[in-house]
């Protein structure tokens, strides 16, 4: 399985858009040093997950995500999906 990952700092209030098969060994790495875009914090944390069964699968789901270029989408997209892990075994689904 790969999953598309959104990773959140709070020292930065920016998000990270990445794929792996690892997310464990992943994020290891971004709260590492390292020359990469997320070595600005180290405070990252997972906030978003999607699984594809296919690496190729998840990578067009990450560049469609980068192509928002929009910190509300993507701020829009994890909100639905907690409030959907929210309803889930609930007796009013619909609330």
């Amino acid at each position: 399985m790969y999953k598309l990952y959104i990773l959140h700092s709070k020292s930065l209030n920016r998000y990270y858009i990445g794929s792996t098969s690892n997310i464990e060994e992943r994020l290891k790495r971004h709260l590492s040093n390292h020359n990469g875009f997320t070595r600005k914090a180290k405070d990252w944390e997972v906030v978003y997950i999607e699984e594809y069964s296919s690496k190729q699968e998840a990578l067009i789901r990450e560049k469609q995500l980068k192509g928002w270029k929009s910190a509300i989408r993507i701020t829009e997209l994890i909100a639905r999906s907690r409030d959907a892990l929210s309803s889930v075994g609930s007796e009013h689904p619909d609330l």
